[in-house]
């Protein structure tokens, strides 16, 4: 075989370069940018969905596309080594140790032979057990090396990261308060800082098991991955897991197939390529050699590399590297650090964190220069270096909202906990919400609408459309079978892949196993039912040569020696079977049903074919047309030029020999899925290789497809151009239009036709390429979409890692749940479900977020406002204000967390996710304006009528107080009057607490009213609430009633009856909102209802 072929190194080296790899990690910052970026039209707008989320993938998928586009010189590397001095092996560049490690590699310059007696191994036998054991034991498993964490910046982030860079500021200044700027030291300062660093390291800890779970769930998604391979052990091939491949196994290659360590090819099909785009980044096609054609071993077309994919053919290799030693185990090895980019949840955090800091720091450094210049000269005495430093820190506590990135953390893993009971896999927590923003789904038919079940429905001939399947049966049957018939049959069976599993041979046709693709095992079923003799039969003629069918070509050939050649003639009868937009321009003959021979195909028979066709199509069938020819091929079996010279005229002078139907039944829940998917405001687009009229009958059939008038094509919209604003307009009015678009139509679309077509309501994308799929994504993300494909092939695998959210089906190729980002474990409509679930966490966390607002910011905000610029004693501690946001809130705003759906969320148009934030204006005039407002009006309130009833202090003399509060006010001792002020200051937090159960029963319902959704039905039972509710109260009462806490952070146990007095205006405060929300329901369109969150 390999005497005979072309191809030569001097020949490699002159043909165009194909996209290199390398190690060279100062590249990694140009390509850590995650998903596929937009090349036109705001390239900003939805980088933020882009996933582009390293954290929510696999971590070599990540890994392999942050260092394409790179390459290792090689022949560099060698003159390098000749003239440079050696060097201590331990201090030499990672980079400079991988370009050397591989270019004194030699197994693709040497022969196969040279390569096995290497390795001590035959290639008609393979390892033997022993032998392989013992190697295993040597070289360690076939897995690569697990991602280097940085630990350390990992903890950083972690402690330093968010809220947590400024709690960190006030930890240290309470420090110094305790000392030495007190004296004597301050214990209370020192309780305070040691409390700060505890709620940082809270934080830190819940960021920290947010990852963790993360890595979980990631790796129960690898687990779902076969990693299996076809290897051959003492003289049998058997399949078995990657990782216990060792140097020296002969494994073989099918199409769809990831490579599963680096490999010399032995043989192959003649068509054999690879898709190394998830080492170069670059989608062409390599194709296999059997000779070396690059002086690299990186770039010679004779090495198979490890996490490359087969896209076509098929053949066989040895095992050279594995595990570590591999390419992709190099580039494991050489990564530091892959940069995360932040996905669309994490952006509004970020805005978020934004916001409140730079309040906080305005602020501050309002109180700071208000003191330095007005208290410190016209009230020297008033407030000390300490106190100000307490109150300047009491902004920062209070103005930030400690618990929500708790509360943030635990939305999402409980969120994704619900979309793991439904059999919903994210990759990563982020990926939950972004799927809940999704405006498009495009859907690939095959396995993912339909079972991927094939039956031959319908059998054909060119001149006559048979009654049914089992006419063919019935012929053959008769002792002397017409022609047409047998060879109907003969090319069904010889141009099919599949095959029975033995060991179910004794059972029915239809409940036998099959090993091959539905296609293969509809046809092969038919030609069992239709024929005693099996499929599997070993007299069956032996294939010669075979161009494996992909979604490219769209076709498949298999070539056998003709009946009476010889080994020399070269001689034989090639067997095509394949789409008839494809095969039938190269047909000049068919075998006619009417006079039982071959005829010429003239125009009338073509015609005749187009109306069976187009027949079927409409009924939803797919075609499939079989055809044949006699080929003598000049150049000798097993060479590139004999598979050159096979391809070149593969499709010309074929005959074509009969016309297949093929049904593949819905699934069940499709058409009610499209239907919630419309309805939530998501439109829901096929994306199929099939013929266009098949394709639009099957969308009728599962409801893509809603009107009886026929689709526009591309003929109609490059003829009679339609405005997209006009398209946008009637599809936003209810008005749907219908588009049929095939795949040699998208190419010839410009700009101006994009935008019409990604405006209209109902698609269907038929006869379409991986490269077409791939690029109607990035047109529809262009246009401001947010973007799901769903897919289970290996042809899906670009557009789900382009999308924005990839959805891979669990019983899928290993490649498209390797590029996706969610995986359906279940039942197709389980994505309806992850929408839904998407958009409940965006709808809790608004309600988290506007709970902990109003008194964890707002309301602690104003007792530093009023203490500084009116003199009013303190009304809220530090320490009080850190207990309300990191305990008594927090444990209440958790119970939001198992909040149901207030309202039906298919029912809602998706969140715009440019406009549409997580903390918007109306959110704060919510929890600001109004009920902060209402809190910390009635909160101080209650602070001053205790200082009034208690220690007999009116408001009037508390206001413009300054240094007036101090011995002898009102007759009291210092201590009498401290006691008031930590008595008032515990008030003050009580009534909080207690308000704030008001809050919490008004904020889980945006709309609805309390007697519509209340906590104890079970509707919208929430047990958690009370619970939290419960919580907060043993806490506020810890707090005020314990010796120790009182000594150590000032606080003091209040009369009965202010616990009491709060009760009553906690319902006020519920009471307040349910007001608005009668007006927003009553009045829509008011004043009050725009300015509703």
């Amino acid at each position: 075989m390999a005497e005979n072929e072309e191809t030569d190194l001097e020949a490699g080296a002159k043909a165009s370069p194909a996209p290199r790899i390398a190690f060279d990690s100062d590249i990694l910052a140009e390509q850590g940018r995650g998903r596929g970026q937009r090349p036109r039209r705001d390239s900003q707008r939805s980088r933020s969905l882009s996933r582009r989320r390293s954290a929510s993938r696999q971590p070599y998928s990540e890994l392999q596309i942050e260092y394409r586009t790179l390459s290792i010189h090689v022949s560099d590397t060698k003159d390098a080594s000749d003239n440079s001095p050696e060097k201590d092996a331990s201090k030499k560049d990672a980079k400079v140790e991988a370009e050397e490690y591989f270019a004194n590699l030699d197994y693709h310059i040497i022969t196969a032979d040279e390569v096995c007696q290497r390795f001590n191994v035959a290639q008609d036998q393979g390892l033997s057990l022993s032998s392989a054991t013992i190697r295993l034991k040597q070289n360690g498993e076939n897995i690569l090396p697990k991602p280097r964490s940085n630990y350390a910046k990992k903890l950083f982030k972690y402690v330093f990261g968010g809220f947590c860079s400024i709690l960190w500021v006030g930890a240290i200044v309470f420090f110094l308060c305790w000392q030495p700027l007190s004296s004597p030291p301050s214990v209370p300062n020192l309780a305070l800082a040691v409390l700060v660093i505890i709620v940082i390291f809270l934080q830190a800890s819940f960021s920290a098991f947010q990852d963790w779970s993360t890595g979980r769930t990631m790796q129960s998604i690898m687990d779902l991955v076969p990693s299996e391979a076809l290897v051959l052990r003492e003289g049998g091939y058997q399949s078995m897991r990657t990782a216990q491949l060792v140097p020296g196994d002969i494994v073989q290659l099918h199409i769809g197939d990831k490579v599963p360590a680096d490999l010399r090819l032995l043989s192959h099909s003649g068509d054999l390529r690879f898709d190394r785009a998830m080492l170069t980044g670059e989608s062409d096609e390599v194709e296999a050699s059997l000779k070396s054609t690059h002086e690299a071993f990186l770039e010679s077309r004779n090495i198979a590399l490890m996490g490359t994919v087969v896209v076509n053919g098929s053949g066989t290799g040895i095992v050279v590297l594995t595990g570590v030693n591999s390419v992709m185990g190099r580039i494991a090895q050489a990564t530091t650090n892959v940069r995360e980019v932040a996905t669309l949840i994490q952006k509004e955090i970020n805005r978020f964190v934004k916001i409140i800091i730079g309040l906080t720091a305005v602020l501050a450094a309002a109180i700071l220069f208000t003191w330095v210049g007005w208290l410190r000269r016209d009230h020297y005495a008033y407030l000390n270096v300490v106190e100000i430093l307490n109150d300047v820190l009491s902004t920062v506590v209070a103005f930030i909202p400690e618990g929500m990135p708790v509360g943030v953390a635990l939305t999402l893993m409980m969120v994704a906990r619900r979309m793991k009971a439904v059999n919903v896999l994210p990759k990563g927590l982020s990926t939950v919400e972004t799927l809940g923003c999704v405006t498009v789904v495009c859907s690939d038919k095959t396995g993912t609408l339909t079972y991927n079940q094939m039956r031959v429905s319908s059998v054909a001939f060119v001149d006559r459309l048979l009654d049914a399947p089992d006419q063919i049966g019935k012929a053959l049957d008769s002792e002397n079978p017409e022609p047409h018939f047998a060879a109907l049959h003969r090319a069904a069976s010889l141009s099919n892949d599949a095959s029975f599993d033995p060991v179910t041979m004794n059972l029915p046709v239809d409940e036998r196993v099959v090993q091959g693709n539905a296609t293969d095992a509809g046809i092969l079923r038919f030609v069992a039912s239709t024929s005693s003799v099996s499929p599997n039969d070993p007299e069956k003629p032996r294939r010669e040569f075979e161009i494996p069918f992909n979604s490219k070509n769209k076709w498949m050939l298999a070539m056998f020696r003709a009946d009476n050649s010889n080994e020399k003639a070269n001689q034989f009868h090639s067997y095509v079977k394949g789409a008839p937009d494809i095969l039938l321009p190269a047909c000049d003959k068919y075998w006619s049903f009417q006079t039982k021979s071959v005829q010429p195909l003239d125009a009338a028979a073509r015609s005749a074919f187009k109306a069976i066709q187009d027949s079927l199509s409409r009924n939803a069938e797919r075609v499939i047309v079989l055809c044949e020819k006699a080929t003598t091929v000049a150049s000798a079996p097993g060479t590139n030029a004999f598979s050159d010279e096979v391809n070149a005229s593969a499709l010309e002078g074929l005959t074509v020999v009969g016309i297949l139907g093929i049904t593949d039944p819905p699934r069940p829940e499709t058409a009610s899925t499209i239907s919630d998917c419309r309805r939530a405001g998501v439109r829901f687009f096929m994306v199929t290789g099939d013929y266009g009229l098949t394709a639009a009958a099957i969308a009728r059939n599962i409801g893509i497809f809603t009107t009886d008038r026929e689709p526009t094509t591309y003929d109609d919209l490059h003829t009679n151009p339609a405005a997209s604003s006009e398209l946008r307009k009637d599809r936003l009015a209810g008005t749907r239009h219908s588009l049929l678009l095939e795949g040699p139509s998208i190419a010839k679309l410009d700009d101006d036709e994009w935008d019409a077509v990604c405006e209209y309501e109902e698609i269907v994308f038929a006869r379409t390429t991986p490269e077409q799929k791939l690029r109607i994504v990035n047109e529809l993300r262009q246009r401001d979409n947010v973007v799901a494909v769903t897919g289970d092939g290996v042809n899906d695998a670009p557009a789900l890692r382009a999308a924005d959210v990839g959805v891979a089906i669990g019983n899928g190729s290993d490649v498209a749940i390797d590029a996706a980002d969610l995986v359906l474990l279940g039942k197709f409509d389980s994505i309806t479900t992850g929408i839904r679930l998407g958009r409940l966490v965006f709808q809790n966390l608004q309600k988290v977020i506007a709970y902990l607002l109003p008194a964890g910011s707002w309301s602690e905000i104003w007792p530093v406002l009023v203490n500084v610029f009116f003199g009013v004693p303190l009304p809220l501690s530090s320490f009080l204000m850190i207990i309300i946001c990191v305990f008594t809130d927090l444990f209440c705003a958790l119970s939001l967390i198992m909040e149901k759906e207030e309202f039906d969320l298919l029912s809602v148009p998706p969140r715009h996710h440019r406009k549409d934030h997580l903390i918007t204006l109306k959110v704060y005039i919510q929890s600001y304006l109004f009920m902060g407002f209402l809190e910390t009006i009635i909160a101080h309130s209650m602070f001053f009528l205790y200082m009034w009833r208690e220690a007999g202090m009116p408001i009037h003399e508390l206001f413009f107080l300054f240094e007036g509060y101090t011995e002898g006010f009102h007759g009291y001792t210092e201590d009498q009057l401290v006691h008031f002020n930590r008595v008032g200051q515990s008030v003050y937090f009580v009534t909080l607490v207690i308000l704030q159960w008001g809050n919490i029963l008004s904020v889980r319902n945006r709309r609805l009213s309390i007697f519509q959704a209340d906590p104890f039905t079970k509707k919208r039972r929430n047990p958690w609430l009370i619970l939290s509710v419960l919580i907060s109260l043993a806490i506020a009462v810890f707090v005020t009633e314990v010796p120790g806490i009182q000594y150590l952070f000032q606080t003091a146990s209040i009369p009965i009856e202010y616990w009491l007095i709060p009760l009553p205006l906690a319902v006020g405060i519920l009471a307040s909102d349910e007001l608005r929300k009668l007006l927003v329901r009553l009045f829509p369109n008011g004043p009050v209802a725009k300015i509703a969150w």
